[in-house]
């Protein structure tokens, strides 16, 4: 019955452990967020710079997946428990797709 629904209240541990690990959460995503900005602002300095178009592309594309992976652990909380099975599903269609791209890269240029 709607009557019966059972309210828990949070001991005072409970509530400080939740606490703690929101706090932590904000932390962390805060740091990553700082990161983000950082990884950024080295890609547009390092165009900006006027560096080999060589010594750049990689550069850029290294840091844009560290940027994606990051992004998916702290900001889509794919570190948390119960994630693993989408965060295998999304890891086998990148490593699907980035055969795929290998693929035609070889087929065309060799």
């Amino acid at each position: 019955m709607a009557h019966d629904v059972h309210i828990h209240e949070k001991s005072k541990e409970e509530f400080e452990l939740s606490r703690r690990r929101s706090n932590e959460d904000m932390r962390n995503q805060l740091t990553m967020f700082a990161m983000m900005i950082f990884f950024t602002l080295v890609s547009f300095t390092t165009v900006l710079a006027g560096f080999d178009k060589n010594f750049i592309k990689p550069i850029i594309l290294l840091l844009a997946g560290v940027q994606v992976i990051l992004q998916l652990y702290y900001f889509m909380h794919m570190k948390h428990k119960g994630h693993e099975l989408p965060a295998f599903f999304m890891y086998t269609g990148m490593l699907i797709a980035f055969l795929t791209v290998l693929a035609m890269v070889s087929i065309v240029w060799w």
